[in-house]
């Protein structure tokens, strides 16, 4: 008894000692022993405006590479009196790995001076931030940037400026920093196929400033900003809203004014077309610009802009100016929501659905690519790190390729068919690799104040108006306003990575209506899971420079923007299309009169039709794996 005494006490003075009983230290504490920090240093652009920036680096002397993360969201350490230790958490994280993090805010945004613009904040901005840093005498010169979201979707565009201080990007969710890429001309997923996303609506409505917001004076000096940001953060409190019933409000362009909403960019914003030359002249990367810094990207299959963000991939991976940049472009693409990735669990739920095990060691990744290109330490990560990591949904796995879509997947085109009664999931149409030899088309009348209702989804931003992932699609599918085309019960498994493409032959006795189109797997007990959608604002099937209208009685060809996924349709499920006109509110209502769209309160009623015979052959054509 006495040496289980001995050996208890031995163990629990291990335990003392090794801090399992001690009190945690505050996150103040922590910072005080391995970093020097700054706060609130206003960091001066070419135009004199000053940048609100935070900087945390390594005790002692040295030179330290710098993870630089630019954002327009608050990062004060304060707010509503209370400590906030976010950023101080991911700081730590990075000195301790031995960088200096940076942490700023842009122009206009909190505690920085200017005028914010979502869109087009200067260029010039990411310039003046990487010559400032690579000066100081604490930086080694070398600076690399990370991200989600808004803090991620101005790196592409700095990037083609050039500066060489700006040695690796980490880009996540960064869809809203590509303007036009491959067949995405999105302008920073304001458009989906010339169609408005809604999410910027929803979104601008608890982000943009007012211009009339009160603003600290200008040349404030550090110490008052340090003093003030304790009990001051700059931050707006938008009173919460119902963004269902907030985005059914009609016109589109007087939404955020009918909540009593900020005035703002918003209002401007609303009114561009998709070739408006403002969209060029803003903080977008377009695929005329250069690019050549070493990328490692990453992509959610449920965000708002999978496909573009791949497509950005590819683009850097084929033209980046250098042979250097080229071979250095790394994706990983993972089956979450926006921005979602280290949420993934044993069990990762998109909606409704289970993905199953979607974990991946991303910090692991991150500090390897960072190692390798601010310190020039290639570990054994990097050494085995694959071109292309991607999760495939069904079979619930990660997958690797060397490029995307897989080398392996070889384009197959599946036919839209029927006896003219695709309404519905109870109707007779069919998707078939057979092409149909007479045209029988399906028509439905597409009434822009009763839209098809948006169900989960690839979305992101848009409140209470929509939950993003996958849901079961089949009581939607009862609308006698969704036409629904469904292949017969696999007889074994099929594997689906890649771009979909999507033709669809349209007639209307509209000027101008929508195509809507979702690839769903449609599970053997009925369940019908969305896996990605697309949208095409007809008059612009002619290009995005000009608007085509439609005739009564013709028939024309409408290519689809390109849907993105991996999903392996296991044996005993069915692959399932469903076009309609409207998908509302992950897009904005065609009220199909060939109007503005965004200053218009009544529509008419367009009566569409679905051709799929003789010449005009609908069709999706899916990457098989092969």
């Amino acid at each position: 008894m006495k040496n289980l005494y001995n050996i208890f006490l031995t163990l629990l003075l291990a335990m003392f000692i090794s801090g399992s009983f001690a009190q945690e230290k505050s996150i103040i504490d922590q910072l005080d022993e391995v970093a020097i920090v700054d706060q609130k240093v206003m960091m001066p652009m070419r135009d004199g405006v000053r940048l609100a920036t935070d900087i945390y680096r390594p005790k002692g002397e040295g030179e330290y590479p710098i993870v630089f993360s630019r954002t327009p969201y608050n990062f004060n350490t304060w707010g509503d009196g209370e400590m906030n230790t976010r950023t101080m958490q991911s700081a730590i994280d990075w000195v301790k790995k031995g960088y200096a993090f940076v942490v700023q805010n842009e122009r206009g945004r909190y505690f920085s001076e200017g005028d914010w613009d979502i869109l087009g904040v200067p260029l010039t901005d990411g310039y003046d931030a990487f010559e400032w840093m690579a000066k100081q005498d604490w930086s080694n010169g070398k600076v690399g940037t990370l991200g989600c979201s808004s803090t991620a979707e101005w790196q592409m565009a700095v990037a083609s400026l050039d500066h060489p201080a700006l040695t690796a990007l980490v880009p996540q969710g960064y869809g809203a920093g590509v303007g036009k890429v491959g067949d995405f001309w999105e302008q920073g997923n304001w458009y989906r196929g010339g169609a408005g996303q809604m999410l910027f609506t929803n979104w601008l409505y608890s982000v943009q400033h007012d211009p009339m917001a009160p603003k600290l004076p200008e040349g404030i000096s550090q110490k008052d900003l340090l003093r003030l940001q304790r009990f001051y953060d700059m931050s707006p409190e938008y009173p919460k809203i119902d963004s269902k019933a907030a985005l059914s409000h009609l016109p589109i362009q007087d939404i955020i004014k009918n909540q009593n909403g900020p005035m703002g960019i918003y209002e401007e914003m609303i009114t561009r077309k998709p070739n408006d030359p403002k969209w060029f002249d803003s903080g977008l990367y377009n695929d005329e610009m250069p690019f050549d810094t070493p990328s490692f990207w990453f992509v959610s299959w449920f965000d708002v802009s999978a496909g573009p963000n791949i497509a950005m991939f590819n683009h850097a991976r084929e033209n980046a100016v250098s042979q250097l940049a080229r071979e250095n472009q790394y994706l990983v693409i993972a089956p979450v929501l926006h921005c979602s990735y280290t949420r993934a669990t044993e069990n990762t739920m998109v909606g409704d659905l289970n993905v199953g095990d979607a974990r991946l060691n991303y910090d692991e990744i991150i500090t390897a690519w960072f190692d390798l290109w601010l310190k020039g330490e290639k570990s054994e990560t990097m050494e085995e790190m694959p071109r292309v990591q991607y999760y495939t949904m069904g079979a619930n796995k990660w997958q690797t390729s060397d490029v995307w879509p897989p080398a392996e997947a070889v384009m197959t085109t599946m036919y839209l068919d029927s006896e003219g009664n695709a309404n519905t999931l109870n109707g007779d149409g069919k998707l078939t690799p057979k092409k149909p030899k007479k045209d029988k088309p399906d028509t439905f009348k597409y009434d822009p104040m009763n839209p098809v209702t948006s169900y989960g989804g690839n979305v992101c931003c848009t409140g209470n108006a929509l939950v993003g992932g996958s849901f079961d699609q089949s009581e939607m599918e009862k609308r006698d306003d969704i036409l629904v085309y469904t292949t017969d019960v696999l007889e074994e498994g099929i594997e689906v990575s890649g771009f979909i493409e999507s033709y669809i032959y349209l007639s209307s006795d509209a000027k101008d209506t929508d195509v809507t189109i979702k690839l769903i797997d449609v599970h053997p007990d009925g369940k019908a899971f969305n896996l990605d959608e697309t949208i095409q604002r007809v008059r612009y099937r002619e290009g995005y420079d000009k608007e085509v209208w439609m005739e009564d009685g013709e028939v024309y060809e409408v290519k689809m923007t390109p849907m993105s996924t991996s999903n392996y349709f296991d044996k005993g499920h069915r692959i399932r299309i469903e076009v309609s006109s409207s998908n509302f509110p992950r897009f904005d209502r065609n009220m199909n009169t060939g109007g503005n769209t965004y200053d218009e309160t009544e529509g008419v009623i367009a009566t569409n039709s679905i051709h799929h015979g003789a010449k005009s052959l609908s069709r999706i054509v899916l990457p098989i794996v092969k």
